[in-house]
């Protein structure tokens, strides 16, 4: 069993490691996140270096790029002069902190381009204008892109206003909007007793119908 779990835990720090491109970090960045999340337990620099074998240069630099995200925070022992680092396993703190770094570290800046870009546009003369129709397809793709980004930004911030409790509770609305089966059994605001229940009353039914007869 140990094996078992140790080797799940590797295979997910591996993932998580190749899918780090994905939201702005490196690939030994993302491992050592996955590391300390798996763990669940603070790790020192010796450990999180001795389980990925990596370098001390490398596995500082890394740690502090988590601290500086705010997804690992830095943790000290009593007696203990090593300093160590421990990852917040709250799975929906992890999606708002990464959501709201990458909104500022790539979304923002790309909007305030296309805000400069639009004046840059509006300054032009005229008569310089030998285009017309091109500046225009231009500003016409400028502003359906910066309203797409504005409106996923304002649905990332839906989803962190409904919190965790609320999301859920859309989750069969938006399965069913998807196309994706439900699931089955009682859902998770139906208490198995109260689902054993209304099963209970629709085969009685058909008992309570004979005995009119």
């Amino acid at each position: 069993m140990h094996d078992a779990l140790t080797d799940s835990k590797a295979l997910l720090v591996r993932r998580w490691g190749e899918l780090g491109g994905y939201w702005g970090i490196s690939r030994t960045m993302a491992e050592i996140h996955a590391l300390l999340f798996v763990t669940g337990d603070p790790l020192c620099t010796d450990d999180v270096m001795a389980q990925l074998h990596v370098s001390r240069g490398n596995a500082s630099m890394n740690l502090r790029g988590l601290t500086d995200w705010g997804l690992v925070q830095r943790v000290h022992k009593l007696g203990d002069r090593k300093e160590y680092f421990q990852a917040d396993t709250n799975v929906w703190h992890m999606f708002e902190t990464i959501t709201r770094e990458r909104r500022r570290r790539e979304v923002e800046p790309i909007i305030a381009t296309i805000d400069r870009c639009r004046e840059m546009i509006a300054q032009l003369d005229s008569r310089e204008d030998r285009a017309a129709d091109e500046t225009q397809g231009f500003c016409r793709r400028l502003d359906e892109l910066r309203g797409f980004l504005t409106t996923m930004g304002a649905l990332f911030e839906l989803a962190l206003r409904f919190g965790p409790t609320g999301v859920a509770q859309l989750t069969p609305l938006i399965q069913a909007a998807s196309g994706q089966p439900e699931p089955r059994g009682p859902t998770p605001a139906e208490s198995p007793r109260g689902a054993a229940v209304r099963s209970g009353s629709k085969r009685a039914q058909p008992r309570s119908r004979r005995s009119r007869r």
